[in-house]
């Protein structure tokens, strides 16, 4: 049959075939008091056009970065996206590909992928890269997984600094496993060096920090490399990709194992997701690496060929006592970071970072001269994201701004008490001098109302 019949008697007619004479037969498992006696309440059918119509209403409820100015960020960022990356990722030939089992089948995908992980170990200073993670919260959640498999030892030690959705995923994978988590707690400078070789110790497996941090601050990454590595614990630090164009690579100061979001890579905001977290680490820990990698290889006639080289099927098939449950990856995502990474070049990578961080010093430079407001951490370096201080509670600015169709950044209160008057504030290269300008305009409006 071609089509889904309707009738009274082919109803009947099915009912028959299954041995039941009435629909209510057929729900009797399932318990009356939760069952609906009545129709639905929904509206009439649509025609087409009449549905194109009511969706694109619905749609235009949603706030967009066509009507709105976004100096929003802690983790997702409005950077600009060369049309190149969509025109190449919406292929066909990309958009629909499965994961790539069979090579011989499957050469554009995994080619694609090996110059991912070429690219990320080239931003990185790392020497291998993995095929892409779900996100930078699982990535640091896997790094400290393989940490702690690696070193035998049973603690993880995270800096307070690091953003607070990956601290909760990383507690999250701890808690069943019953390995320790301790918290370095941030300090009012943004830093807590001090504390951290107090915490250290012969248990710890590893310690993870983020760079630039969640306040945007620049962390002292050789010094916490130091500190780890004097304990024989592992380095894990989360990295923003955009940053490496003007920060020395990680790589360069002794890093065990990178992690860090990609979204920023050519990816859309979207609603928070689909993200692509990025996962490289030194040679030495191969065998433990979550997920797959792909290499490149000859066949018997001496062409150039690529494959999945190690891929560790425990991963599937062992469920908890696996070393890692990374069974997948976001290949369509670190496509585009490829195109992205590729488009831009290093010339042009290093220029995304530098106006990142001339914006964001001349935004902040410019708000800091508003009556009551100031920086919450004077002196220390930050890269496209920084914390101000305000006279009125940044909750109530937000909404007044998003009223004028500006995103003005995230409060801090509810993440950090001890910041209840503090706001995140992110500019990105997309901003131009005259939206910074505006924004600080309209700011300044609020705070003279009130």
């Amino acid at each position: 049959m071609s089509y889904i019949s309707n009738t009274a008697a082919d109803r009947q007619e099915m009912l028959a075939a299954i041995g039941i004479d009435t629909f209510d037969e057929l729900l009797a498992p399932v318990p009356d008091n939760v069952r609906l006696h009545s129709d639905l309440n929904l509206p009439l059918a649509l025609d087409e056009p009449a549905l194109v119509r009511h969706l694109t209403e619905l749609a235009n409820r949603n706030l967009n970065l066509q009507s709105t100015l976004s100096f929003l960020g802690a983790g997702i960022y409005d950077h600009f996206r060369p049309a190149v990356v969509a025109a190449l990722a919406s292929r066909g030939e990309f958009a629909t590909s499965y994961t790539p089992y069979q090579p011989e089948v499957s050469q554009g995908m995994l080619q694609a992928i090996y110059e991912y992980q070429t690219l990320i170990c080239a931003l990185t200073q790392m020497d291998l890269a993995n095929a892409s993670m779900y996100d930078a919260a699982s990535g640091i959640a896997e790094a400290a997984l393989m940490a702690i498999s690696v070193s035998g030892r049973p603690e993880v030690v995270v800096m307070g600094s690091v953003h607070p959705h990956y601290r909760q995923v990383l507690a999250t994978y701890l808690a069943s496993t019953g390995y320790q988590l301790r918290e370095v707690s941030t300090p009012a400078t943004g830093m807590g060096l001090d504390e951290l070789r107090r915490t250290v110790g012969p248990q710890t497996a590893c310690v993870v920090a983020q760079h630039p941090n969640f306040y945007g601050c620049l962390e002292e990454p050789q010094a916490l490399v130091a500190i780890a590595h004097g304990a024989g614990a592992l380095a894990i630090l989360s990295v923003d990709p955009i940053s490496l164009g003007l920060l020395k690579p990680p790589g360069a100061y002794g890093v065990d194992i990178v992690v860090g979001e990609g979204q920023a890579l050519g990816n859309p905001m979207g609603f928070g997701g689909p993200l692509l977290g990025f996962f490289a680490c030194n040679k030495r820990f191969v065998r433990s690496f979550p997920g797959r990698i792909v290499g490149a290889t000859v066949d018997q006639q001496g062409r150039r060929g690529y494959t999945m080289t190690l891929r560790t099927r425990e991963q599937d098939i062992r469920r908890e006592k696996a070393t890692s449950n990374i069974c997948t990856n976001q290949a369509l995502l670190a496509l585009c970071a490829t195109i992205y990474l590729c488009e831009l070049g290093k010339t042009g990578l290093r220029q995304v970072a530098d106006l990142c961080l001339q914006k964001a010093h001349y935004a902040c430079d410019r708000l800091s001269t508003l009556p009551g407001v100031q920086p919450a951490f004077p002196g220390v370096p930050f890269f496209k994201e920084f914390v101000l201080r305000l006279p009125v509670a940044p909750e109530s600015l937000c909404e007044r701004l998003l009223a004028r169709g500006i995103l003005a950044g995230l409060p801090l209160g509810s993440y950090d008490a001890r910041l209840h008057d503090a706001l995140l504030v992110c500019v990105t290269e997309s901003k131009t001098r005259a939206d910074i300008d505006g924004f600080v305009s309209e700011f300044e409006h609020i705070l003279e109302e009130n």
